[in-house]
Parts: C-alpha cells; structure tokens; sequence
C-alpha cells in the first residue's frame, strides 16, 4: 500500500532548519514572554508622533525592533504547524502567536493617523532636521497615500484587534482541509492502494490510465461534498469580511481596497481579464489538442491534467531536480547561482510530503531569518518546477534583505509572482536546450504549456470568480455553495469550451485556498505574463539585462510595484506584456502539435 510517511520517518537533512530561528521551544516562549512586556512601550509615543523629528525616528525604531521579533515568533509558530496540522500544541503556539502580533498591530495602530496630520512640506522639513529619517521617503509617501482610508484612532485600534478574528475563514478551512478531511484510498491500475491527498490528487489526474484518472475525480470530489456546507459557509464569511473591512475604511468595493494596498491600479486587473477572455481560442486550442494526444472524443475534467507527452513520465529525483535549477539560474549570474546553491545546502526546504503537513508549497522566513520553503515533492516534472518557483521567491527574499532597510525589506505579491515565474522559464529553457533525452524534453515542454494553462488561464479564471462571488455580496446576494456551484461551472464551460464539464467540477472552488486571501490569485497570470517579457530580454541582451532584473529584486518594497517593474523592462500599464505571453503560449503549442501530428 502506498502510504504518506508520519513526519518521525522522513530524514532531518530533508526538513527545514527552523533551529536556525529558536534552538528549542523554549528559547520561543522566552521571547514571546519577552514581546508581550514590550508592547506596552509603544504607548508613551502615542499622542507624540509628531512632536518633533527626533521623536518620530526614536518611535519607528521602536516599532521596528518590536515588528521584527514579533515576525520572527510569528513565522516560527506558523512553521511549526504546517508541519502537521494535527499537532495541538503548535496549533497552539501559531494562535498564541497571531494573537501577540494582532496585539502589537494594534499599539502600533496609532502611528500612521498621526502621521497623516502633517503633510508632505511639514515631512520634508523633518527630514531636513533629522536626515536619517530620509530612509522612510517611500512609507511617508504611502502614508500619505493611504489617507483617505485611515480611520481615526479608537477605529483603526479596533481593526487592528481584530485581525485574528477576520481571518478567521481562512484558519478553520485551513484546519478542516490539511487536518480534518481524510480523502478515501483507490486501488491504482498494478493493484496497490493509494491514499489520495491534497498534496497528490493533481499527480494522480496525470496517471495515464483514464479509468484511474477518472475515479479517482470522482471519489476526490464526491468527498468534497460532504463538507460543502461547511466550506461555503467559511469562504462566504471570508467574502463578507473583506467587503466589511473595505467599507470600514471607506472603499467602494473589497477589489478596489485589495489593489489599493500595493497601490496596483484597477485597470491592470481588468486589462488581465479582458486580454485573457479575448483569447481563450489559444487555450480552447490547447484543449482540442490534448484530446488529440489522448485519443479522446470528449475531453474530460479528468484529462485536463494528462500529459500529452508519450511514454512514462520521467521521475526526477529531488537531488536531480536540484542539479536542473541551479544550473537553470545561470543566466541570472554567479553571485545569484552562487546564493540559491547555498541555500539548498542549509536546508532551505522542508522537501517531503508527511501525514497531517500543510498542503502545496510556499516560501517563508524573516528579515532576520533565512528562508524556509514548505515543498510535498512528488519526485515528478511539476515538483521540479514548483521548487524552482519557490527558489524565486526566496531568493527575491534574500536578495531584498540585503538591499533594504526593514521597512522595505517586504515586498508585494504582484512583483514576487514574477520572480517565481522568472525561474520557472529560465528551467524550461535550461531543459529544453541541454537535456538529450527525448522523453524528458516532451513532458519539459508538456509541463510548459501546464503552467501557462494552470497559471495565466486558470488563475485568470478564479480572478473572474474572485470578483464575482465578491460582487454579490457587496450587491446584496446571497452565497450559498449551489451559488458557488452555478457561478464556477459557468465560468468553466467558458474557459474550457471543447472540453466536458461535469458536475463535480463544479466544486473545484472547495478544494482552492487561495480564495480566503483577498484579490490574490490575478497576481499569478500578471506574474507569469512579466516574467516570460524579461526571460526573453535577459535571453537576448544578456548580463545587461540580468542586471537590471536583479535591482528590480533589490529594490524589494521600497518603490511601488509598476516603478519595480518597470526598472526590470516591464511596463505593467500597457496589456502588451500579457500579449507576449499569450505569443509564447502559442508558439510552444505550434511546437508540441508539430510533435504530436
């Protein structure tokens, strides 16, 4: 039987060092204890934020060193119990720790509507004053920005007390996905039981044998079912709580506060829907020709995911996989290929899938800390590439920290994505260009057209659902799951037109985290649409062109997302650089279909 090892079984030297953080539980509990009896110094700075220069920078300093431990406890604790979710004691320490951080967000919580009392002369000549204070140049201006959308005082101490208590929808769908539902066990085409997961349900939909494929949708969903009053309360909840806190602070829509924190325009969401929507034909196309490849009539919701590459899927090994993505990111430089090799050898990543781990795969870590990359390896084509993705996103990390002060060492979604997609096709180059073997380089450039599907498609799509399930609530609908139903199977037909959509499919939004974090998930079809503009411009300018992609990461947080982009060749106001990408998602299907026929 093919069984998800207890966490005990898998090897130390493939788990992340988070001794590296806190030696023991202890030395975190020392310093939990040591932050709760700091955070009442903020409170002889409130009232005096604009006393004068030199006490405004002895107050952001304060703030600072209390927001920088308060990560690190913070990121511990979460580390710990994506370890597996079923442990109580470091769910517990991961709520303890959020209820420390809402309280340190909520002291601190005074700081910006004071500073919203001066202006930008009366700030110039603090700075003129106190100089160190020039550092701060991009937050004054954010600031500034924001102040429209700041309350007063007593409202945004509240908002800020209550940030555990909004997330709530995402904690406990996290708690029933990762460590309450257990999926049923299939018997595969040679005889032996599978456990299905989270972690290997996408794996199993690229089994070559269609009967497995399909039942194992079918039990996969069926399961789903049983908790869906349960799910479509929580992300209803989690809906009304972002169109909440966006009318609290005086916004017309949840989307218009969501993209109004990184400062992205609106238009940049709705250019991504419209170009995408104009040119479904290429991803229709990609559908007629995995039913070709297949041998199909129909296309089902259990082919999407089969590769149309011949053969046995190649295993690649977690080493090997290493040795392809350090030699992928050559072209970004020494000191870059230098830097993500060392940071394989330091135990980085936490590598295997282990029973009750957290699902997917994300890149974490601190100003203070390395990176720490949460991967269920599946020794297959897609893992390799997702801990390539992941590598992007630490790596924009480490970079930035070593560039920026703390306050700019954090950065937005809308530029990390890029960074991730960036390694994924210098990898797909790097794979298609050295690597001799026929079977592999089919399933490099299957994956490929796996990502833009997945990634600039896909993603498109649950954007479109994102605003939609949004819309109904701020227009006064209700959300029900057979609501939830109606508006995903609507728009799956849409997108995925040649193909059968069944009823089961018209749950996939259950089994979708990324719905509880607010306007996310448009940021990975942007992301993938800049990183195939700048691939193809280090790819034909060279070390020039790498530079300026490496001082786009440097620049971290310390410049509005378009300003980042734009120094790394990207103009995020034009929807040409989402045309580039569509041209490239085309011109690779012209070269599997060249294979295939």
């Amino acid at each position: 039987m093919s069984s998800v090892p207890e966490r005990s079984e898998i090897d130390d030297e493939n788990k992340w060092d988070l001794e590296s953080i806190f030696a023991s539980d202890e030395d975190w509990e020392t310093a939990l204890a040591d932050i709760s009896d700091r955070i009442d110094d903020l409170s002889v700075y409130e009232g005096r934020v604009t006393e004068s220069p030199e006490t405004l920078l002895e107050l952001l300093e304060l703030r600072e060193d209390l927001l920088r431990d308060v990560s690190t406890v913070s990121t511990y604790a979460s580390l710990r119990s994506s370890e597996d979710t079923r442990d109580g004691e470091y769910q517990a320490m991961s709520a303890r720790a959020e209820s420390l951080a809402a309280d340190a967000r909520s002291a601190a919580s005074f700081v910006r509507p004071e500073l919203q009392a001066l202006d930008r002369a009366e700030l110039d000549d603090f700075v003129e004053t106190e100089p160190v204070l020039a550092e701060y140049d991009h937050y004054f201006d954010d600031v500034l920005r924001a102040k429209p959308h700041t309350r007063s005082k007593e409202v945004e101490e509240l908002l800020a007390d209550l940030s555990d208590v909004t997330d709530a929808a995402s904690d406990v769908y996290s708690m029933l996905s990762n460590a309450d539902m257990e999926f049923p066990t299939v018997e595969n085409p040679d005889g032996e039981d599978v456990e299905i997961t989270l972690g290997n349900f996408t794996k199993l939909q690229k089994h070559p044998n269609r009967s497995f494929r399909r039942e194992v949708h079918e039990v996969f969903y069926d399961h789903w079912a049983d908790v869906r009053n349960g799910v479509g309360t929580a992300l209803k909840k989690s809906v009304t709580s972002d169109v909440k806190l966006a009318r609290a602070r005086n916004y017309d829509t949840a989307r218009e506060a969501a993209l109004d924190g990184p400062n992205v325009p609106i238009d940049a969401y709705d250019t991504l829907v419209d170009t995408v929507r104009e040119n479904l034909d290429y991803l229709h196309r990609h559908a007629d020709l995995k039913a070709t490849a297949l041998g199909v009539d129909d296309l089902r919701m259990w082919d999407l995911y089969a590769s149309m590459a011949d053969g046995e899927p190649p295993s690649i090994p977690y080493g090997q996989a290493v040795e392809y993505v350090v030699d992928a990111v050559e072209p970004l430089g020494e000191a870059y290929q230098e830097r993500l090799a060392e940071g394989l050898d330091s135990r980085w990543v936490d590598v295997y899938e282990n029973r009750g781990k957290r699902s997917g795969a994300f890149s974490a870590g601190t100003y203070d800390t390395q990176p720490f990359i949460l991967m269920n390896y599946q020794n297959d084509v897609s893992s390799m590439y997702t801990l390539a993705h992941e590598l992007g996103h630490s790596m924009h990390s480490e970079l930035a920290n070593e560039a920026q002060p703390w306050q700019y060492s954090d950065y937005d979604i809308f530029v990390a994505e890029v960074a991730s997609t960036v390694n994924e096709t210098l990898l797909t180059h790097h794979l298609l260009e050295t690597v001799d073997d026929d079977t592999l380089r089919r399933h490099v450039l299957d994956e490929y057209l796996e990502r833009f599907r997945s990634t600039l498609f896909r993603q498109t799509m649950f954007a479109e659902f994102e605003l939609r399930i949004h819309e109904t609530v701020e227009n006064d609908g209700a959300l029900t799951p057979d609501r939830f139903d109606d508006l995903y199977r609507e728009l799956k037909e849409a997108f995925y037109e040649p193909a059968v959509v069944d009823d089961r499919i018209a749950r996939e939004w259950m089994r979708i985290p990324h719905f509880y974090y607010g306007y996310y998930v448009y940021q990975y079809s942007t992301g993938i649409s800049a990183a195939t503009a700048i691939v193809d411009r280090i790819r034909s300018e060279g070390e020039n062109a790498a530079a300026d992609y490496r001082e786009a990461l440097r620049m971290g947080g310390s410049a509005y997302p378009a300003e980042i982009l734009e120094q790394a060749g990207v103009d995020t106001t034009d929807a040409g650089y989402i045309e580039t990408a569509l041209s490239t998602y085309d011109e690779t299907l012209d070269e599997m279909e060249r294979l295939i026929r």
